[in-house]
């Protein structure tokens, strides 16, 4: 009996001692992907877990874009951060110069013997998650860019060749005519004032929006808005939206249901809109390019990119590490790049996942999924690889508020720009004494 205990003891302790040595590390991962993106998420998580037994990751929501990030910074300064952050793409400055609070990721992957390579993530993405040196800083995730979305329907009723969608902005302002005068409420419209008319205006014209390489070259960047470009185009729009062919649709996108339920003719917004087109705009559309001018040097370049990437606290251990490592190599997998890419709207980061779509069929099946890609696979210019400002969400609400005056008639684009230009850039001198 006692040599039966003996046995028994043995074979339990040496089964714990090897449950002990394969548990599996777990990673936290916060996001703020809600509804059937948040699934998307969930689902991206159990694969990867499943994929392997050293690691599990726990996805879990934590609000907005806005809410998880001050939860997550809170979260570190209280000891108790996630391994893994997703952040909109107007935080990265504030990531960036969190001194002490987070991992670059390249320098990461490195250090665990597993490189993530940026030459592998589409141009205008990986430049903006990047260090001054080319290093990547966090991991692209989910990334969008503007695109015009034109109502094919709207453009047949008013004579218009529905394949044949405006390239420059004098195009715009002729065909937003034309759609007025066949009965449509608004002939064009835009989501995301500040993204799409200001940052991502700029870098589509390589222009400069602000010094510095828009941020990139330090802290002591300054908004260059009151050029004479942007004030042609502010010129441009507030002629258009006293003409009636041009709508103010709101902040954000509150302007989107414009298009959606058939009442403008013309829309710039967000890549990531395309599915909500297809589920609620009962109309056939065409998706093209940015709008341009033609005698601006230099245009079209290359959009910039929304959405947000993941960021790595410190603090952690190296098997936790290695397993965020893991992780991001299966996100950024050719199968999950392409996958994330066509189920979403959002542009495939990486090059295999965008080469993996084009050879499946899907551009062929689905026109226009194509044009955001096109945009943003660019060799970048010091003006078009993207913007990293300090408080640029207080930022964008000043130029937001400022081009609501414009539009309605009560602002002169010049003393706008002349608003903006200073209201932001005091904003940028009190960033730049926080962080130093």
């Amino acid at each position: 009996m006692a040599f039966s205990l003996f046995r028994t003891t043995a074979l339990a302790a040496l089964l714990s001692s090897a449950g002990l040595a394969q548990a599996a590390t777990d990673i936290t991962f916060w996001h703020s992907m809600e509804g059937p993106l948040g699934e998307r998420v969930g689902q991206i998580a159990r694969d990867f877990n499943a994929s392997q037994s050293d690691y599990v990751v726990h996805a879990v929501y934590k609000g907005s874009y806005g809410e998880s990030m001050n939860a997550g910074i809170a979260a570190f300064r209280a000891g108790n951060a996630p391994d893994i952050l997703q952040v909109f793409e107007v935080g990265t400055a504030t990531m960036m110069y969190a001194k002490g609070a987070v991992k670059p990721v390249q320098a990461l992957s490195e250090a665990v013997g597993d490189p993530i390579d940026p030459s592998a993530f589409l141009g205008a993405v990986a430049g903006y998650y990047s260090s001054p040196e080319g290093k990547l800083v966090s991991m692209p995730f989910n990334s969008s860019t503007p695109v015009l979305y034109y109502n094919k329907d709207a453009f047949k009723r008013a004579g218009l060749d529905p394949e044949a969608p405006p390239k420059t902005w004098p195009e715009v302002a002729a065909a937003a005519g034309k759609l007025r005068a066949a009965g449509m409420e608004c002939g064009y419209s835009s989501a995301w004032p500040s993204w799409v008319l200001l940052e991502n205006f700029a870098a589509w014209h390589n222009t400069p929006y602000a010094s510095l390489d828009n941020g990139f070259g330090g802290l002591d960047a300054r908004l260059q808005l009151d050029s004479p470009l942007f004030r042609k185009h502010l010129g441009f729009l507030a002629d258009m939206a006293k003409a009636g062919t041009f709508t103010y649709g709101g902040r954000g996108d509150a302007g989107n249901a414009l298009f959606t339920s058939g009442k403008c003719g013309m829309y710039t917004g967000s890549s990531g809109m395309r599915a909500s087109i297809l589920k609620t705009g009962g109309f056939a559309f065409g998706t093209s390019t940015l709008p341009y001018y033609p005698d601006a040097p230099g245009a079209p370049q290359n959009s910039i990119i929304g959405g947000a990437s993941l960021w790595v606290f410190a603090g952690k251990t190296d098997a936790t590490y290695k397993g965020v490592v893991k992780f991001f190599k299966f996100l950024s997998s050719p199968a999950q790049a392409a996958a994330w890419h066509q189920g979403t709207g959002y542009v495939p980061v990486t090059k295999a996942g965008y080469q993996a779509t084009l050879e499946s069929g899907f551009y062929d099946k689905n026109p226009g999924t194509e044009i955001a890609v096109k945009q943003l696979d660019a060799a970048t210019t010091a003006n078009s690889r993207g913007i990293r400002l300090g408080y640029l969400p207080q930022i964008r609400d000043i130029e937001d508020s400022t081009m609501e005056q414009i539009f309605a008639g009560k602002l002169s684009p010049e003393d706008g720009l002349k608003k903006m230009n200073a209201e932001g850039n005091a904003l940028l001198e009190r960033f730049e004494k926080s962080v130093k």
